[in-house]
This record gives C-alpha cells, structure tokens and sequence, in this order.
C-alpha cells in the first residue's frame, strides 16, 4: 500500500478527498499549510467555512459584521435557533461551531466592518480571500486589496434562484472592474428583500467558490475557472463568459494603472442600508471603542438592555439598535441614513 492510500493519523479523516487523484497527500498538506480569509458569515460565508473547515483548510479566518436573526436559518447552514436567541454575531457563532466540526484546525471570529482601515491586517499572511459578502462597496475593497498585495480572491453572489462568480488571480485574469467598472448605483440592483433568495442557490455559488478555492490552495492553478460563471437554478440555465479578452485587452484602472481608491479611503461608504433588514449600519473609523457596560447603565431607564461580551442590543420608540464595542451601530427600523444618525446621536453619542 502506498502512502497515499495510507494516510498519516493527522489525515486520516480526509482519506476520501485525497483519493482524488487532483488532490492526493500531497494537495492535502497544502490545504493544511493553508490560510484563508472569509468576508461574510452569512448565506455564502457560512457554505464557504463549513467546505472548507471539513476539507481540511489548516487556517479560517472568518469576518462578519453582523449579528443572527431568525430568517437567517433559512439558508445560513452553520447556525440554529439557540445561536438566534443568544444573540450570537456571525463569526463567533461560526467560529465555535466549525471548533466542534473539526478540531485540527485554526479558526479565529473578528466581529468588525471590513474596510480601508482594517483590511490590510486581516488579510496578512492569508493565501485566499473568499466573498460571502452582500455588498459591492466591500467587494470593490476586496479587489483593490487582492491586487495590491497579490492575493487571489473569488467573487461571488446570489439572488433568488441565481448566482454567480468570478475566480481572480492578480495578474493571471480579469478582475472585478474589469468586468464591472464601477459599483451598481444604490437600488438598481434587486435584493434579497425584494427579490428574495433560495437556499439551494446559495449552496451552489458557495460550492463553486469552494471547489475553485481547493483548486488553488491544493496547487491547480491550471484548473481553475477563467469564466464569468452564471446560472439559474430555476431556469435551469448555465452559462459561462470568458473573460479573457479584457484580461489582455482593457484598460482597467486596477489592473494597468493600479488605482486603488476603495483601498485608500477615497471610495466606498462609512453607513450604509442593510440588504433587507430594514436597518442601517454606521460605522465611525478611528472612533474610541465604547464599553458596553457603561453604556448599558446609561440606557436602563430608557429601554429593555440585552447586553453580552460581543453587544448591546436595546428597543427604542420604533428602532431596535444594536451596538459594538467598536462603536458601530445597527439601527433597525429605517433605511433612512440621516434619521439612523439622529437615534444613534440620541441615545448613544457622538
């Protein structure tokens, strides 16, 4: 017997993924060696963590923003009902989860707003970025950052019965704004709250994402998807366009001229309309973080408080604000900015 077919005790339990011939010992000690950075805990991040923590991916480091509510379940495979009356975030709620799913690797949760002034450090060291996000200001920041510091990253999204992606390696094939040059302008694009979302289209982006990143993480480069992969599962439609002519040919301002204006600051937004949640995010960078304990005595004679290690939560007149020790608010009950601004102003400061 080879060692391939006999695996070392530390990787016994991928035996039938190294059968693969693609990815055998050698493509799983790769994946072991590997550090992945996933942006988004939610419909596409949750599918995302899971493959990759049962594959045997040696390093998770989840970003989420966000906090379970009860509609999440639907398509947001990691979590249950008690993470949703515990009023658990996304990544710490993920992170102990995918603990208990597998034991051999490292997961760190970062409850925070990825941005310009966070991305550098959360993706150093990484080898991979993955998108489970909802937004494209953060994608255009994922982008910049994974052209500037040369880190692969995979788009991707979905929409009702639809999805998509788009695997980009700095320098090898088109990126985003090579496709997309400038973001969809705000309520041009349908959401998950006026469109709605099904799982099964969910499961099926993320797992493209996934199978792509194993094919880089395992060292088959040579594999990977160099299309604009789109599909209706509804419709039953598949269909891929190559990209490779603006790869070659376009004059993307990220690609040739290595404009980076998500990156630097000058682009992308500090509050913003939360896709279908009826609620806003602010978020202020370079903001004093808040203790969450003085700010509960402050609200007792106002409102109900619910207060853990990673929040504060406390139901106001018709909003349903939510705090972080970072000082970033979501105010549920309005996506109107100015008026989000005035209730966090109100009860909360400056």
């Amino acid at each position: 017997m080879t060692q391939e077919t006999n695996p070392p005790d530390s990787l016994v339990r991928y035996e039938r993924q190294m059968r693969y011939p693609p990815i055998g010992e050698s493509g799983q000690r790769k994946l072991r060696d590997s550090q992945v950075l996933i942006c988004g805990c939610g419909a596409l991040g949750s599918v995302l963590a899971n493959t990759l923590a049962r594959a045997g991916v040696g390093h998770l480091r989840l970003v989420d923003r966000d906090f379970l509510e009860l509609n999440n379940l639907q398509r947001q495979v990691l979590y249950e009902e008690a993470d949703v009356e515990a009023t658990i975030p996304k990544a710490a709620a993920a992170r102990d989860k995918l603990r208990r799913i597998n034991s051999q690797i490292e997961i760190e949760a970062h409850v925070v707003d990825l941005s310009a002034a966070n991305v550098l450090a959360l993706v150093d060291g990484v080898d991979l970025i993955l998108d489970g996000t909802d937004n494209f200001e953060t994608r255009f920041l994922l982008n910049d950052v994974s052209l500037q510091q040369g880190i692969p990253w995979i788009y991707g999204g979905c929409i009702g019965a639809e999805g998509q992606s788009i695997t980009i390696i700095p320098g090898e094939t088109a990126c985003l704004r090579c496709v997309m040059p400038e973001p969809p302008p705000p309520g041009s694009t349908p959401t998950c709250d006026t469109a709605g979302i099904l799982g099964p289209a969910v499961n099926v982006t993320a797992s493209f994402q996934a199978c792509e990143a194993l094919k880089i993480l395992s060292g088959n480069l040579d594999t990977i998807s160099r299309s604009w992969t789109i599909f209706d599962l509804w419709d039953n439609e598949f269909r891929q366009v190559s990209l490779a002519s603006l790869q070659t040919g376009g004059d993307c301002p990220a690609c040739e001229r290595r404009e980076f204006p998500w990156l630097d600051g000058s682009r992308g937004v500090h509050s913003a309309v939360l896709c279908g949640r009826n609620s806003v995010q602010l978020s202020f960078p370079g903001q004093e973080s808040v203790r969450l304990d003085a700010l509960e005595e402050r609200l007792r004679g106002v409102a109900q408080v619910l207060r853990n290690r990673f929040l504060l939560r406390f139901n106001v007149d018709d909003y349903h604000v939510t705090v972080f020790p970072d000082g970033r608010a979501i105010v549920g009950g309005t996506e109107d900015l100015a008026e989000a601004r005035s209730v966090y102003a109100k009860y909360i400061g400056t």
